[in-house]
């Protein structure tokens, strides 16, 4: 048993899939490995403390939004017969709440491996997903695995709902640049609105469903090729189905045409939309920069960049 230990993970966005991946077409969620999340435990005297960026107190008082982080911590320390063990756990992250980014998918993996780390035993990727499971199921009801292995991985994930979860081979070089609307985004309503559309044009709307699982499948391609010009172009398409299917946004809308624009090599919207997160793709350090002057011109509220090298 260490006197202290650290776990990381990092974030993750997903480059597409976004809503057809529920209809049971492919996602692929990429690693955001510039926004980090670390745990660290470290042994102290009395009392189970936790630090967060948002809390700090007994682990017994954590409010409702950290229940299934108390249900993760409680889990390990019963696995490791230490229920009772004093201890001091600091949370600290990069990674913005509330935008689709992973947050508590990469909190739950840094703990787990904080806690592994502890008490020197080995843990395999296997049960890594199964103890972050604990948490996401607490915090997201039913969680798909997607934000869970892709935070724990260095490389994108292919996920078919129900099917399969693997990682792909990537040699990109480039830069995603991620930009915060300002909106909230309504996942829920996004949903229920392409649900109506299925009921009001089926036809239409399953075409626009299949377009994106061939979009997804052509992502992965350029990914392994480190095609950026051709996951540019193909961005660009998927934004203009999810338009069609009505889960798009003004504000969406007006940072996807600001970044193409400015030289990206294509953009298009993430996540639940209505609202919420758009990303942007550029080749050079010059194109990242002028397609980020781009967004913060066009009301961008946050932005962030990941820079992709070839491996």
């Amino acid at each position: 048993m260490e006197s202290q230990s650290t776990g990381t993970s990092h974030a993750k966005v997903i480059l597409i899939g976004d809503h057809s991946v529920v209809y049971g077409q492919p996602a692929i969620a990429v690693p955001l490995p510039d926004l980090a999340m670390t745990a660290k435990l470290m042994a102290r005297q009395a009392g189970q403390m936790v630090i967060t960026p948002n809390y700090q107190g007994p682990m017994d008082e954590m409010g409702e939004v950290y229940e299934g982080i108390r249900q993760l911590i409680t889990r390990l320390l019963r696995h490791f017969d230490a229920t009772n063990m004093p201890f001091l756990l600091e949370i600290t992250s990069t990674i913005p709440l509330e935008r689709g980014m992973g947050s508590s998918a990469a909190s739950a993996i840094a703990i787990i491996r904080a806690f592994f780390n502890y008490f020197d035993a080995p843990l395999s990727q296997t049960e890594l997903q199964q103890w972050a499971n604990i948490e996401e199921a607490v915090t997201h009801g039913s969680p798909s695995g997607l934000d869970a292995a892709t935070c724990a991985s260095d490389v994108p994930v292919w996920f078919i709902k129900k099917e399969t979860t693997q990682t792909l081979e990537m040699t990109l070089e480039g830069y995603l640049i991620i930009a915060d609307t300002g909106v909230r985004g309504q996942t829920g309503l996004a949903v229920s609105v392409v649900r109506e559309q299925f009921d009001a044009n089926p036809t239409q709307t399953n075409g626009h469903i299949s377009a994106l699982g061939k979009i997804a499948e052509n992502i992965r391609d350029g990914l392994k090729q480190g095609d950026t010009t051709a996951i540019g172009q193909s961005m660009t398409e998927a934004h203009q189905h999810l338009q069609e299917l009505g889960v798009s946004h003004p504000s969406l809308d007006r940072l996807v045409t600001a970044a193409n624009q400015a030289g990206a090599l294509g953009a298009k919207l993430t996540g639940g939309g209505v609202g919420g997160a758009m990303l942007a793709l550029a080749d050079t350090k010059e194109h990242a920069d002028n397609v980020i002057h781009a967004l913060e011109q066009a009301g961008a509220q946050e932005v962030w960049v990941q820079h992709y090298t070839r491996r």
